[in-house]
């Protein structure tokens, strides 16, 4: 599938490919793209191939497969400044044991020795997880396509016992603060993830809305055909539309609640 996905890469950007071992030989199947393809040597590691494609004006970074540690460390860092956007392969079965494997991946690399500084960095650069499946039968598909949300450290602190007028008051509502508190450090959550689409009863079937955030990315990063079957896409099967530029999203909806799951068929 990653193969196929170039298709839909705009030709205007340059691909920059790193492997442990040449696998996808997209050069051979796209001769007309800007593709250079590395793998790591006895003598040229893996970490001077991923600095020397920071040089080469590439556009979108590909890492064949996230198999080692030293690979995860590269994938982390080539999203988050090598390339606009990096597309890898992983074997997790569930999105939580995604996140999980990157993370231990730069605890054991070395690259962090925080587990929560490690796990932050990893869901800033997973947008989307495509993840596929072979049943019994020897079919393969797309089981589900899951968004992943980082959670934003919201300041829920009060200043509240400077109102109270007797000490047990304040030391409830210093006992409140310190909850907040104690809660973030020891069991704050980092991010939430929803899936977008799951293939239910032989059809693919929308369930949840992609984030406004990632909505308005996505349609800044499009020409204008594109922008325009997208806001269609988006209008008629989540009711919001989409400002120009960076202001946000509206709703459509007419009602006095939008539903936040829906379950739409999409042809397939």
């Amino acid at each position: 599938m990653l193969m196929a996905m170039i298709e839909n890469i705009y030709e205007t950007m340059n691909l920059r490919i790193t492997e442990t071992a040449f696998e996808l030989h997209l050069r051979k199947i796209y001769p007309t793209r800007n593709i250079l393809s590395m793998r790591e040597t006895e003598t040229v590691s893996g970490q001077e191939c991923l600095d020397v494609q920071k040089k080469t004006d590439g556009s979108v970074n590909i890492i064949g497969e996230v198999a080692t540690d030293p690979v995860a460390s590269w994938m982390i860092q080539s999203a988050q400044v090598a390339s606009k956007f990096t597309l890898f392969t992983h074997h997790a079965k569930t999105f939580p044991n995604l996140v999980t494997a990157l993370r231990n991946s730069m605890l054991r690399a070395g690259v962090f020795s925080d587990e929560k500084t490690a796990e932050e960095q990893v869901i800033q650069v997973l947008n989307f997880d495509i993840h596929l499946v072979k049943d019994f039968r020897g079919r393969r598909y797309i089981e589900r396509i899951t968004e992943c949300i980082p959670v934003e450290n919201k300041n829920e602190y009060t200043f509240d016992y400077r109102k109270e007028k007797t000490l047990e008051g304040k030391i409830d509502k210093f006992m409140d603060n310190a909850t907040h508190y104690f809660t973030k450090i020891t069991d704050r959550e980092t991010y939430r993830y929803v899936n977008i689409m799951e293939y239910i009863d032989d059809s693919y079937v929308l369930t949840n809305k992609i984030s406004d955030a990632n909505l308005i990315e996505m349609r800044n990063n499009m020409d204008e055909t594109d922008i325009e079957a997208f806001d269609k896409f988006v209008a008629e099967n989540w009711h919001v539309k989409i400002k120009d530029g960076y202001a946000g999203v509206e709703s459509l909806d007419n009602s006095a609640t939008v539903k936040k799951t829906r379950r739409e068929k999409v042809n397939t």
